[in-house]
């Protein structure tokens, strides 16, 4: 039974749209849909902006077939919907900083085919952050950015209004951080659902309320009792992957999800922008030593290591893949992760993910693959 505690980020991702529209009313500011979590957001607070991240609806839809492909992942396809069917029509602008090819031109086809869209801009970014050029490559990048969003505001954005982004997105960062490590508890205070409602609602609220509402629920928490069992501890891996039916359904049969590897979780927030001289060097920094998804992670494949990490930090005894149906660049990385995991001790599930999910199959699955673990723990 939920004493209610996180109610208030559940209500902010039910009604992210009416959210939107109300902080424009109230601030008089412009409302920016931003596609993939690269996408700087300090710049585009530091304009005056609202951020929006762009989540799909997980609902059937008919109208991005003339558009993009079938056969190009389901976010891409729901996200793309999302702004046809008019659902971000109080959003001036669209940016997306480069990840997958497929969302790009889930990209190109919401600037050109969203009538609401006054403005729009695709942030160059180099795939391999590895290289020794590549934050050199982005810095230019990023300037180039803060130059358009001028132009857009008609005014100069100062290195102090950027520090001061910088600031209230790091604090966020860091009430995250605390708030995740909180689930390293033996019966920990914090489900993955509510952990989910944190981290996703981060993407699209004015920094400084959310910053507010974490304090008061981290405050809170020590106290807490969820007289639940934890059951068995759980990891996600994925690319983005807000379904929160699919969560609580993942909850109620016996686990408890400490920790992931998503977009809509660990790797949106994980590292803070460090100190620097030139404040849009920070930022190109942070971004490209964030802890990479697929499309990012080569030559070397530091993300493996990463993702064991935190199974082992947060006592996590088994991984679900949460894989998006036709997502290439995870579907690349998977048979050789699934392998690291498995071999490093840490089992693990496949589970294709489109854009409704089949809660009872999963359910039937996930209930299949605890009981095998329960099995292993008998020999």
């Amino acid at each position: 039974m939920s004493d209610g505690l996180f109610d208030p980020f559940k209500t902010w991702y039910e009604k992210r749209h009416d959210y939107a529209r109300a902080w424009k009313q109230k601030t008089g500011g412009q409302v920016v849909a931003t596609m993939c979590t690269y996408s700087p957001e300090e710049l585009l607070i530091a304009a005056g902006m609202l951020p929006v991240r762009v989540l799909g609806a997980h609902e059937p839809q008919n109208v991005t077939e003339p558009h993009i492909f079938g056969m190009f992942c389901p976010f891409c396809r729901d996200s793309l919907a999302q702004g046809l069917l008019g659902r971000f029509d109080y959003a001036e602008g669209v940016t997306l900083t480069q990840s997958c090819i497929q969302y790009r031109q889930a990209f190109t086809s919401w600037r050109m085919h969203v009538p609401t869209v006054k403005w729009d801009y695709y942030v160059p970014m180099p795939n391999e952050v590895q290289s020794r050029f590549a934050k050199l490559a982005h810095y230019g990048e990023i300037k180039k950015f803060r130059s358009f969003l001028e132009g857009v505001i008609g005014k100069p954005i100062g290195d102090d209004q950027i520090n001061e982004a910088i600031a209230v997105v790091n604090e966020n960062r860091r009430l995250l951080k605390q708030l995740f490590d909180l689930r390293k508890e033996a019966n920990p205070k914090v489900t993955g659902l509510e952990a989910l409602y944190a981290s996703i609602t981060a993407q699209f609220v004015d920094k400084r309320e959310h910053n507010e509402l974490l304090k008061k629920v981290i405050a809170a928490l020590p106290n807490r009792q969820l007289n639940r069992n934890e059951g068995v501890r759980l990891m996600t891996i994925g690319s983005e992957n807000d379904d929160c039916g699919f969560m609580a359904m993942i909850e109620s049969v016996g686990c408890t999800i400490v920790i992931d590897d998503q977009c809509s979780g660990t790797r949106y927030f994980w590292n803070e922008t460090k100190p620097d001289a030139d404040p849009l060097k920070a930022i190109a920094d942070r971004y490209c030593d964030r802890p990479a998804c697929p499309t990012k992670d080569y030559p070397a494949h530091t993300r493996f290591d990463h993702v064991l990490g935190l199974a082992k930090d947060y006592n996590a005894r088994a991984a679900i893949f949460l894989q998006q149906k036709f997502c290439d660049p995870h579907e690349g990385d998977y048979p050789d992760l699934k392998k690291h995991l498995e071999d490093n001790g840490i089992p693990t599930l496949f589970l294709e993910f489109d854009i409704t999910n089949p809660l009872g199959p999963f359910r039937i699955r996930v209930e299949a693959f605890l009981e095998t673990l329960s099995e292993e723990e008998l020999f």
